[in-house]
């Protein structure tokens, strides 16, 4: 991606993939995050490249022989907000061009300002993003921790009881909850039916780990912890805290880190693992620091490069 001579691949930029193209797509992505050590798509992008009605733009780059040697996503949805793109290079074609091509191709389809992620910090992103005028404007922290160990005590507060989600029935209030949760979040507090329903419906979701904090007198949602469990061939199974959320009118009262604590055990005790992750913001310090205090260790950086 650094290399000064200009890549021979031909770039191409399409508003829909055929099904050949999206799977070739999700192996060049699973070619590079083996490599890096970080995925270059998030989920939310898989999601939207998996479906053929999301608002979005593809580029992709070809050799002369026709193999996809890199991809870039274009999240259109808001572009006024910003058009979120993320991309990859096969690891076999890099250092020719092909990483700064897709990127002269993004700025060229793109109206609005841009939002790219780069997973992992990779440094050749970074010096990409200097050369192309993006600045750093925001840092998500991967964090880790064993499960092998002694776990953090789930300690309740009073009237509160901890409940499985029942697909269907704690759709909206769980919504509302997460809206209320997340108010200042670029992402998650904006999560419509439909950003939940396309996750219920992943092979991966289990309603046993989607813990919902309840106050008994009431029946009303007070907090959540949603877990994932990360299944790749060849790789060993990972838990996630994968949503993890409080309303404001129950903070202070240690639910968040009941919570956590709850769902590290499921992640242990009902799922057998002995390592989970998570994500969360730089500027969450006080989210930083609970985690922190349960025993989570900075693992990997992934930056969001903006422009205009």
């Amino acid at each position: 991606m650094n290399s000064a001579e200009p890549t021979t691949d031909r770039v191409a930029r399409a508003d829909y993939l055929a099904p050949a193209e999206v799977a070739e797509a999700l192996a060049l992505a699973r070619l590079a995050g083996d490599a890096d050590g970080a995925d270059p798509f998030d989920e939310h992008t898989l999601l939207r490249l998996r479906d053929p009605e999301a608002a979005a733009a593809h580029l992709t780059a070809r050799a002369a022989d026709g193999t996809l040697t890199g991809y870039a996503h274009l999240d259109t949805t808001e572009p006024a907000a910003g058009i979120g793109v993320e991309l990859a290079v096969h690891p076999a074609y890099r250092r020719r061009g092909t990483g700064r091509a897709l990127a002269r191709g993004v700025l060229a389809a793109a109206s609005g300002p841009l939002r790219a992620w780069a997973h992992g910090d990779h440094p050749s992103a970074a010096a990409l993003a200097v050369d192309l005028g993006f600045t750093r404007a925001r840092v998500l922290w991967q964090l880790r921790r064993p499960l092998t160990g002694a776990l953090p005590e789930v300690r309740l507060p009073e009237g509160v009881t901890l409940r499985a989600y029942r697909p269907g029935a704690d759709d909206a209030a769980w919504l509302a909850l997460n809206a209320r949760a997340f108010a200042s979040h670029p992402e998650q507090g904006r999560w419509t039916e439909a950003d939940l329903r396309v996750r219920l419906a992943e092979p991966w979701f289990d309603p046993a780990g989607f813990l919902l904090a309840v106050e008994e007198s009431t029946g009303r949602l007070l907090g959540f912890h949603w877990t994932k469990v990360h299944e790749r061939p060849g790789a060993a199974r990972t838990g996630e805290v994968y949503v993890l959320g409080v309303d404001p009118s129950a903070h202070g009262g240690g639910l968040g880190r009941a919570l956590t604590a709850a769902g590290l055990v499921h992640l242990r005790d009902g799922r057998g693992l002995d390592r989970v992750m998570l994500y969360v913001d730089e500027s969450n310090t006080q989210a930083v620091a609970l985690y922190e205090r349960l025993g989570f260790a900075r693992w990997c950086g992934h930056v969001n490069y903006a422009l205009g």
